[in-house]
């Protein structure tokens, strides 16, 4: 089949590496979004899919808009468009340009996690599996009909870096399945049941801030959830801390307040349990363990973390 490949996160990266590898399709057009500025230079940095559809000479176009511009995608004449965490809604029109539609590699086990951070959410809902879902697109957000799915469990102590990394991994397998089925015109199209949707939200910089009246389980799945980024924080007197690794203790205390700071870590009471600290980064500091953290940084008992500092308020 004629292939376009629209996307933007580096989690479709395998799947487009795939995709043009394979003897049996040709990716004949890239789309992804514009370079946008990254860094602490802030320079214009263009997407990871780019960067690999120049090393291979692949035709790409990155529009503001694709509603506005579609113009690449209509020339390049396509059978199917491939969509992995592009960043934008495809209106109507683009949806019917190629020949079978366009198929969307989304990472979560649909219903549960639409949206654009199922992986983030997948832990913080404390999901004990998630996996990456094929489906046909539609107009509405990851409500179109299911093709193909695959299953994988979330590890006790993942950061949602790790599990990107390995749903990443994971995408080629579906995908490549999933385009045999289509094939052979032997693809099932399973509805999607709203009623047991949920839904993923763009994540921002406050995601990260921890509730301390939140219970601890809670407060370190947010810990593994937002690694890397936005990366969870709380704010002390001394400025932003941001906390790398935290696990969960059934200490009590009033929440915010620490109740003790060790080589074994920091451990501030939360609204149920506490959370003990075990790798944190002052702002404009470098990343440390607990214990080479407080010789520089001692903190006591009794100090508060600022309950106002945190997301939901």
């Amino acid at each position: 089949m004629r292939i376009v490949f629209c996307g933007t996160g580096d989690i479709g990266l395998p799947s487009l590496k795939a995709l043009a590898d394979s003897p049996r399709h040709e990716v004949v057009g890239v789309i992804t979004q514009p370079d946008r500025p990254a860094g602490r230079d802030m320079r214009p940095r263009p997407p990871a899919v780019k960067t690999e559809s120049l090393s291979r000479g692949i035709p790409f176009a990155q529009p503001e808009r694709i509603r506005k511009d579609y113009s690449a995608l209509a020339a390049w004449d396509p059978d199917l468009m491939v969509v992995v965490a592009y960043g934008q809604i495809l209106p109507r029109e683009v949806l019917n340009l190629p020949r079978f539609g366009c198929l969307n590699l989304h990472a979560s086990l649909l219903p549960r996690h639409r949206g654009a951070s199922p992986i983030q959410a997948s832990i913080l809902a404390g999901d004990s599996e998630t996996g990456m879902t094929t489906m046909f697109m539609d107009e509405g957000l990851d409500t179109g009909d299911i093709l193909l799915m695959r299953k994988t469990s979330i590890f006790p102590d993942e950061t949602a870096g790790q599990l990107h990394d390995r749903l990443a991994d994971l995408g080629p397998e579906v995908l490549l399945d999933s385009l045999d089925l289509l094939e052979k015109g032997a693809t099932p199209r399973i509805p999607q049941d709203s009623a047991l949707a949920t839904y993923a939200p763009k994540l921002g910089k406050q995601d990260g801030r921890l509730d301390w009246r939140e219970p601890a389980e809670l407060l370190a799945r947010r810990v593994r959830a937002m690694s890397p980024w936005p990366g969870a924080s709380g704010r002390l007197a001394g400025g932003i801390l941001k906390i790398h690794s935290a696990q969960e203790s059934g200490e009590a205390g009033d929440p915010g307040t620490i109740l003790s700071a060790g080589p074994d870590g920091i451990t501030v009471a939360a609204g149920r349990g506490s959370l003990v600290l075990r790798e944190v980064q002052l702002e404009g500091r470098k990343r440390l363990a607990a214990g080479d953290f407080l010789r520089g940084f001692p903190l006591d008992a009794g100090t508060n973390f600022d309950l106002s500092f945190s997301g939901s308020l």
